[in-house]
């Protein structure tokens, strides 16, 4: 009896077993083999996360897309301190950060809801 059940379970392989060694003699797994796939699949949300966030800047008021985009280097931008975006719009550092969160809120309200 013993003999059958192990029968069935003789050609299962373990995620964990090394099915080869690297350049440097390390064990590779399928394990590793698979973690490529999740950034593959990361690289893609991320992607169309960002193709649904340029959709729903308009959503935002002028000064508001304007800092958002500053502080987070949209566009090709590099990304800016609260300080520095302060400065270019002639505004204090406190305000430009309750810009940012204002915006930041209609924009996850935007995300949750899925309306453009």
């Amino acid at each position: 009896m013993f003999f059958r059940s192990g029968k069935k379970s003789a050609q299962d392989v373990s995620i964990n077993e090394p099915i080869d060694s690297d350049k440097d003699g390390n064990a590779l797994t399928l394990m590793d083999t698979m973690a490529v796939d999740d950034t593959v699949i990361d690289d893609i949300d991320i992607r169309m996360k960002s193709e649904k966030l340029y959709d729903y800047l308009p959503v935002l008021e002028p000064r508001e897309r304007s800092v958002i985009c500053m502080r987070y280097g949209l566009g090709g931008r590099k990304p800016l301190a609260q300080r520095e975006v302060a400065g270019k719009l002639g505004i204090s550092r406190s305000y430009v950060s309750r810009i940012e969160k204002r915006a930041l809120e209609k924009l996850r309200v935007q995300f949750e809801t899925g309306d453009t």
